[in-house]
């Protein structure tokens, strides 16, 4: 190697090192600024906790332009005004904001069982909605709201599926579909809490609410409970990465820990069994946030995907922190005599050779890590670079955004292009499917096949009158 390119090797070394450090002390993401005339003035509905989650987000987005915010409760419609800091109009009655012509589209980040009221009449209101998982609470609401979108072919409904607009579960469904795991069989997906150390489902109480207005998630007349505050994140990664819906899904689940007046279960467990025999198992609890994933690094939620040739450990960043890939090769298969010769003599039982040492932990490399022959020399070095950082554990791949930001943005430039969001009315249906028909089985002490959501919630048939 020549002096010259070592010094390149070396310089590229360097500036990976500094892409590193930007990457850690959190380089904030620098968008074009766009005219006001091409960006699409929205309308936020429910600014509540959630709501105001995602108005942060929306600051940093510059397609879209907050010209309303909308909550029945003053406080909170007053913070959201605030947050988003765009002097927006305010209304408590959502109807009031809908009539204004000014607004070309509407978020909707209400308690669950106001989801579909409040994105019926935004899409009669000719409006394009973004409306937070789980998209509709009953049965019913599935069939009236697939009715009522597809008859309006020109309008965006999206549903709050972060997962979708993530680069790592991008890759990683990239990598199941190229065969880099073998055949897809297992899924095990986790969302686990230590409530007793904070519950953020029992929030203080103003003096002018009670617990059902403000910790509604705890009530089933309100709330899907853990099944579609948590697990619908999971279980429509699953439908994603398999390909398929589930077939049916059995499960158990329990008040069994937490004694504050909550009618919803405090602990379920979930399995779903899909068309070619895979299955997704999945556990939500209250009492204890240790995830058996990425070395124990994080904790609380995450997802395990298992082929015959590899696994995956992944989850979505947060604000504060990245998110996690994790790819491990099956062990290779013992090594057989060729046809025709005898075997050798076994050396160890199955079930001690069973007990092997594990793979190590190989990173996902994102498109920006994945060397094309396109680059330039130093691009490439710095590639090389990278891997060879991620190898030795020095740094991680990392998502250049929140995949928050990613599917906020995308649903105002569907709106602008006519575009199809990744998290589009069927992905939405399908989810909200499952966390009835989960929270079914629960509730029943049953299995429950998914093909009886096709006639939940459907008015029963005339009888035939009796013959004279």
């Amino acid at each position: 190697m020549s002096e010259k390119q070592d010094l390149t090797r070396r310089e590229a070394s360097k500036l990976a090192a500094a892409a590193a450090t930007l990457s850690i002390t959190g380089a904030p993401f620098v968008s074009k600024v766009k005219a006001a005339n091409n960006t699409v003035q929205f309308g936020f509905i429910g600014v509540g906790s959630r709501g105001q989650y995602l108005l942060q987000h929306l600051k940093g987005i510059d397609n879209g332009a907050c010209v309303a915010v909308c909550d029945v409760y003053e406080p909170s419609m007053r913070k959201g005004a605030e947050i988003i800091g765009t002097k927006p109009k305010m209304f408590k009655d959502y109807r009031e904001l809908l009539a204004d012509k000014s607004v070309d589209a509407v978020l909707i980040a209400t308690p669950l069982y106001m989801h579909f009221p409040a994105t019926r009449d935004a899409l009669d209101a000719g409006k394009h909605v973004f409306c937070e998982k789980s998209l509709v609470f009953k049965p019913e609401e599935i069939h009236a709201l697939r009715a009522l979108s597809n008859s309006k072919p020109k309008q965006v409904l999206q549903v709050g599926l972060q997962r979708r607009y993530s680069k790592f579960y991008q890759t990683a469904k990239q990598m199941i579909d190229k065969g880099m795991l073998g055949t897809v069989t297992h899924i095990r997906g986790q969302w686990h809490r230590n409530t007793f150390a904070k519950d953020p489902w029992n929030k203080p109480l103003p003096k002018d609410r009670t617990d059902k207005e403000v910790n509604w998630r705890k009530y089933r007349e309100f709330s899907g409970g853990l099944t579609a505050e948590l697990a619908s994140h999971q279980i429509d990664v699953a439908d994603w990465m398999f390909g398929a819906q589930p077939e049916f899904v059995v499960g158990v689940g329990g008040t069994d820990y937490i004694k504050d007046g909550r009618d919803i279960f405090d602990n379920i467990q979930l399995i779903f069994k899909y068309p070619k025999g895979q299955k997704l198992h999945y556990t939500s609890i209250t009492t204890n946030r240790h995830c058996p994933l990425f070395n124990a690094e994080r904790t609380e939620f995450g997802e395990c995907i298992m082929g015959t040739q590899g696994t995956i450990h992944i989850t979505v960043g947060t604000d504060s922190e990245p998110a996690l890939g994790m790819w491990y090769t099956e062990p290779p298969l013992p090594k057989t005599e060729a046809a025709g010769k005898s075997a050798a003599p076994a050396t160890a039982s199955p079930s001690l050779a069973s007990t092997g040492k594990g793979g190590r932990a190989l990173p996902i490399l994102l498109e920006k890590d994945q060397v094309t022959n396109q680059e330039s020399f130093i691009e490439r070095e710095m590639k090389y670079a990278r891997r060879w950082l991620y190898q030795k554990g020095v740094m991680v791949p990392e998502e250049d955004r929140n995949p928050v930001d990613i599917e906020l943005e995308s649903f105002f430039n569907d709106i602008k292009t006519a575009g199809r969001p990744k998290a589009d009315l069927e992905v939405g249906l399908h989810d909200s499917a499952a966390v009835m028909l989960a929270n079914r089985c629960m509730y029943e002490e049953r299995k429950v096949l998914f093909s009886e959501i096709d006639n939940m919630g459907k008015p029963e048939p005339a009888k035939a009158g009796k013959k004279g």
